[in-house]
Formats: C-alpha cells, sequence, structure tokens
C-alpha cells in the first residue's frame, strides 16, 4: 500500500480553467514567458495569486509546494517580510525617479563585499538584459566580433544568443534560434559543448584571437542542473587569459544561490565580467553585470559603449534586493539551506542506487534536478537522451498532491531556507513513492 497524499482534481481548480481561457483571449498564449504555460504537461497551468514561505497557492486557494522559486530567485521564500517591509517602505518614498540614487550605490557595494571580482556594477531590468549588455561591453573592450557559447546554457533571449540554448525554448526548437532571428545575429556566435575541455581548447588554439567574450553558466540551470568540471572550467580561464577574450561567468541562476560568492567561489575562478538577476533583486524585476574596473568603465558615460534604461536601479528593486543580501549574512545560513535539500536529495539518491533504475540526480548546494532515462548527465547530447514521457508522468504525479515542480525537464529545482521540513519530508516521500511504481 502506497503513501496517501491529498489529491487536487480538476474540479478543484475551475476558477484557474476559467481565467487561464480568458487570459489566452488578450495574451498570447495565455502567459507572459513560454515555460509558464506547462505545455504538454498540463491543459491548464497553475495561475498563481499569492505565496506564502514555502509554498504558492493558485486562484482557487490551492497550496502546491514550490520547487521553482520564481525560477530561483526566492532563495528566503515567498513574501520574506523582512524583503516586503523593505520594498514598501521605499515605495511610499517614491517607486521610479529615473535617476541615480544612493541605493544603488548600497546595493553595488554589498554585491562587491560579496564577490570582490565584481569592482564596478551597472544595473539593469532582467537577466537578459545583462548578458546581452556584457556581450555588447566585451566587444567594445576587446574590438573583437567573435563570441563563444555552450550548447545548453541559455543566456536570455536576446538574437545573438539563442544558438543551441537551454530551459524552455529548448522544448521549442533543439537548435533553439527562435524565429524572426537573423542568421547574421548569429553568424558570429559559436556554440561549442559543455564540458568538452578538449573541444574547447581546439577552438581557442585556432581562433582564440577572434574572440571577444566566452560566456557560461558555470553551473548550467537551464537544461536542469548539470555541473561545469573544474578542468573544463580552468580551461576557460586559462585559454581567455592567453587569447586576450573576456571571460563572462553568467550567475544569474548560481549567484547568491549555490554559494555567498556564487559559483566563482566554489570554482576559485575569477572571471572578467559577471551577470546577476533573480536573487539580487530579492524578487522583483532587476539585472546586473559587473566586473573588472578597466572593461566596465568603457560603458558610457565614461566609455563608447552604449547602455540604458528607464528602470535600471530602480529604488524599489534595489532596497528589496540590499535586504535579500542582507539575510544571507545570517550564521549558518547555507548549511541549514543545504541541509534542507539534504532531505530530499540523499534518500532519492540512495533509492536510485538500490535500485540501479535508469535515472541519474545532479545536485550543487539547494539546486538539483532528476533526469529520468540517462545513467549520467554531463552535458546537452546527455540531456537529449532523457525519457521525456516519464518526466511528464512525474511531472503530473507531483502536481496532483500539491508538489510544484519545474514544468520542465530542463530545469531546475530550488530549495528555499522557508521550505518547512514536513513540507520536504513530504515531497521526498512522493518522489520516493514515483520512482518505486514507475521506475
Amino acid at each position: 500500500m502506497g503513501i496517501v497524499f491529498g489529491m487536487i482534481s480538476t474540479d478543484q481548480r475551475l476558477k484557474s480553467e476559467s481565467v487561464f481561457e480568458a487570459l489566452c483571449h488578450y495574451i498570447p498564449g495565455g502567459v507572459s514567458s513560454p515555460v509558464r504555460s506547462f505545455k504538454g504537461l498540463l491543459d491548464t497551468p497553475l495561475v498563481a495569486v499569492r505565496g506564502e514561505g514555502g509554498k504558492v497557492y493558485d486562484v482557487d486557494d490551492n497550496g502546491y509546494i514550490d520547487f521553482c522559486m520564481s525560477w530561483g530567485a526566492l532563495i528566503h521564500g515567498h513574501a520574506k517580510p523582512e524583503i516586503a517591509k523593505a520594498a514598501a517602505d521605499q515605495a511610499y518614498q517614491g517607486s521610479s525617479f529615473g535617476l541615480t540614487t544612493p541605493y544603488e550605490l548600497r546595493l553595488a557595494e554589498k554585491i562587491h563585499e560579496l564577490v570582490p571580482s565584481c569592482e564596478k556594477v551597472r544595473f539593469v531590468s532582467s537577466g537578459t538584459e545583462a548578458t546581452m549588455s556584457a556581450m555588447r561591453l566585451a566587444r567594445g573592450y576587446t574590438g573583437r566580433d567573435l563570441i563563444v557559447k555552450f550548447s545548453g546554457n541559455y543566456h536570455g533571449h536576446a538574437d545573438l544568443l539563442l544558438v543551441k540554448a537551454g530551459s524552455g525554448v529548448r522544448d521549442i526548437n533543439k537548435e533553439a534560434t527562435s524565429k524572426g532571428v537573423p542568421q547574421q545575429a548569429i553568424q558570429t556566435t559559436v556554440s561549442l559543448e559543455f564540458n568538452d575541455t578538449e573541444g574547447f581548447n581546439q577552438f581557442m588554439n585556432e581562433k582564440g584571437f577572434q574572440v571577444a567574450a566566452v560566456i557560461v553558466e558555470p553551473i548550467a540551470g537551464n537544461m536542469g542542473t548539470v555541473p561545469g568540471s573544474q578542468e573544463f572550467i580552468n580551461a576557460l580561464r586559462s585559454k581567455t587569459l592567453e587569447s586576450g577574450s573576456v571571460l563572462i561567468f553568467d550567475e544569474v541562476m548560481t549567484g547568491f544561490r549555490v554559494a555567498k560568492g556564487g559559483a566563482q567561489s566554489l570554482y576559485n575562478i575569477t572571471p572578467d565580467l559577471t551577470c546577476f538577476s533573480k536573487i539580487v533583486g530579492g524578487g522583483f524585476p532587476v539585472g546586473a553585470f559587473a566586473g573588472k574596473k578597466a572593461i566596465m568603465d568603457c560603458l558610457a558615460p565614461l566609455g563608447e559603449v552604449y547602455q540604458a534604461g528607464t528602470l535600471s536601479g530602480n529604488p524599489v528593486a534595489m532596497a528589496a534586493g540590499l535586504k535579500a543580501l542582507e539575510l544571507l549574512d545570517e550564521s549558518g545560513f547555507y548549511e541549514a539551506l543545504n541541509h534542507k535539500t539534504d532531505i530530499i536529495v540523499k534518500p532519492v539518491e540512495k533509492r536510485i542506487k538500490e535500485k540501479g533504475v535508469n535515472v541519474t540526480l545532479n545536485r550543487v548546494g539547494s539546486m538539483f534536478t532528476l533526469f529520468f532515462g540517462v545513467k549520467e548527465v554531463k552535458s546537452l547530447s546527455d540531456v537529449d537522451k532523457m525519457d521525456a514521457g516519464t518526466f511528464k508522468k512525474f511531472f503530473s504525479y507531483l502536481f496532483e498532491r500539491g508538489v510544484l515542480a519545474p514544468p520542465s525537464p530542463h530545469e531546475a529545482w530550488f530549495v528555499s531556507a522557508a521550505h518547512k521540513e514536513k513540507e520536504l519530508e513530504k515531497t521526498r516521500d512522493i518522489v520516493l513513492e514515483f520512482l518505486d511504481q514507475f521506475c
């Protein structure tokens, strides 16, 4: 006899169906970002209205233990009182000025304190803006055009980076180049195999002095959680220094998530530029790119590389982001977060090993992914061997029992400091039950 969990039936989601149907009349696909549509998984996606701690609630007031956590942004959980108060206090003083403010200084100082490679910071409004602007800056700084990225790494939806990308675009087009992107826009972008040290070294030996920048998710989170090997990341640093290319760490997802100093602190590598979003906004739309003073000072108004935005450095977002980063200083924060993640991950890893099933679990800190149909995942070619049918069954099995896993096999799970142990234990038991029944 399996464990009995409360089920959320279709009859309990009637308002969600009605709202989503209405949304589809006015918004393409009913969503403002494709992965939210739960395409191929559910007819009606989750229509969220509020969050509390480790749970998110839909318009029918069904509660779900949330492991999307705004795609990693909510490391402190939903509606953290200290962050909400910081944002509200600033909103009463003004929500936007389109002018420089002292709040930018405080957040930039905090980022530099936690990630010393970030000598100077430029704030934007999204991760896509951060990576797009970092590319332009690298080209302006080096006077070169060629960009190197890695298959399965997703760096936002800027034209030049939509080549063999990860994330939701992977579910639409495996080459991940959107319609509407001219071939000319991607002619100077080269996508190499992630974790292929030999292939990267060979390319850089031949073309390195044409390369403006190498951009990488050091721990990929948009083809599932796939960490770069130390050898691979070391090679990126070595070859970019040798060729005079700019090494860019896309830490939109990993920044302040896998460690207080980001992925670069785990690898003991200092990139030239780093891109942030997610946690740095405390749940508000913020992005940033930062790095060496000599490179950052090429930006206007000091230099000739142009980048601008009316809402860049928005004071409400700055206040929320600063409070989110300050809360990371709490003694034992990351140890506690990793312990919470262990509650799910360690028993699942043990069960996979005991059963010898064709499933693997990749984990770094508080982010992880279960891959069905494969024994090992180190690159996009491994990800492409996954069993999509079992993932679909897995997602529905969890959702019906009140657990929201990322609605794509190409996304990472995120545990927050707000998840309660009972919520994590419930999730663990549901995952184990699924493995026993279907794997």
